[in-house]
């Protein structure tokens, strides 16, 4: 399965860029508990109060500009972020064979502007 999102955030691109990569910022609108690493080769770990828990590898982290991480189950989470008039453009790219997180991006637009 592939989904593919985008949605424009009205912050600037370093707030958008701390949303999807500070382990207190994804606690705010992802994951219950977030441990992450966000360099190439890092790990993430996002633990739900339900208690699913997912793993990651930092497949790619270039600063303010694209997140990817390679997900446990063989999906992958493509971030991208651009400049635009009024904010951000977070384009949202996920494989998975089971879940999605993309459906879930909205849930950032409120965490970046806070």
């Amino acid at each position: 399965m592939q989904v593919e999102r985008e949605i424009v955030v009205e912050a600037p691109r370093s707030d958008v860029w701390s949303a999807l990569t500070e382990a207190e910022r994804l606690e705010e609108w992802f994951a219950n508990d977030v441990e992450l690493d966000a360099r190439p080769g890092g790990s993430g770990h996002f633990r739900w109060s339900n208690g699913e828990e997912r793993h990651a590898v930092v497949e790619a982290a270039e600063p303010e500009e694209c997140l990817r991480l390679r997900w446990e189950d063989d999906g992958a989470v493509e971030l991208r972020l651009e400049d635009v008039d009024g904010g951000t453009r977070v384009r949202v790219r996920e494989t998975s064979p089971e879940w999605s997180t993309a459906l879930a991006v909205r849930a950032l637009a409120a965490c970046a502007i806070a």
